[in-house]
């Protein structure tokens, strides 16, 4: 199924319902791209989609290019209109596609598509793997909490965020189509799927369902 499929949207649209779907969307990609280090080089965008978060990283690392892979040939010509001669684009699921050696790794709302844990921490072994020295891994993503009460507030707020721009009914027709695809991996066990891959892990930004999270490659002594 394509992204526009899953979210129920024209493609065209995306970019600008995006932001109807996800709260705090803009500031949780300016604090993955800040992350970045400016004298990166190579920045592989995981489930790059239109390219919005590669945008805000090459501008952060002017001379560093992104690979995009994405499953979604359409979403690929709008961050290959967006992005330019910056950007190499491969069409393919990010979990079989070779990672190139790299800077940097980021996912922007992707890696909740990862259906199995033992799936997600074999993504990031290779990750890890991919990874220069000095490199990291940023996730922009929901990790909502493990305890049952306060993720069912985490995802009324998300909720009340759809109810802005849909009605009601609608807002909740939007989560259940989700839940038939997305897997969103509570935040303890996210952090401890990446520890386990050799990763130390940085919580740059959280808010309600949806983090920010670092990840750097433990060095060994």
């Amino acid at each position: 199924m394509g992204v526009a499929s899953h979210l129920g949207i024209d493609l065209k649209d995306y970019d600008s319902r995006i932001r109807t779907f996800i709260p705090h969307y803009e500031e949780m990609l300016d604090v993955a791209a800040a992350a970045i280090p400016p004298r990166a080089r190579t920045i592989v965008d995981l489930g790059m989609g239109t390219g919005a978060l590669s945008a805000r990283c090459l501008a952060t690392a002017r001379k560093a290019r992104a690979v995009g892979i994405d499953v979604d040939q359409e979403m690929l010509t709008l961050a290959r209109r967006r992005l330019g001669d910056r950007a190499t684009f491969t069409v393919g699921s990010f979990l079989r596609t070779p990672l190139p050696s790299c800077d940097a790794v980021v996912a922007s709302f992707a890696l909740h598509h990862v259906r199995t844990r033992e799936a997600k921490r074999a993504l990031y072994r290779r990750i890890h793997a991919a990874l220069r020295p000095g490199g990291l891994l940023l996730s922009v993503d929901s990790q909502p909490a493990s305890d049952a009460s306060v993720k069912r507030a985490q995802f009324d707020e998300w909720l009340a965020h759809l109810r802005r721009a849909y009605t009601p009914s609608r807002s909740r027709a939007i989560f259940k189509s989700w839940s038939l695809e997305d897997v969103y991996v509570p935040l303890d066990a996210e952090i401890g799927l990446l520890q386990s891959a050799g990763f130390r892990v940085e919580l740059l930004w959280r808010r309600g369902a949806f983090s920010v999270i670092r990840g750097r490659p433990l060095v060994s002594d």
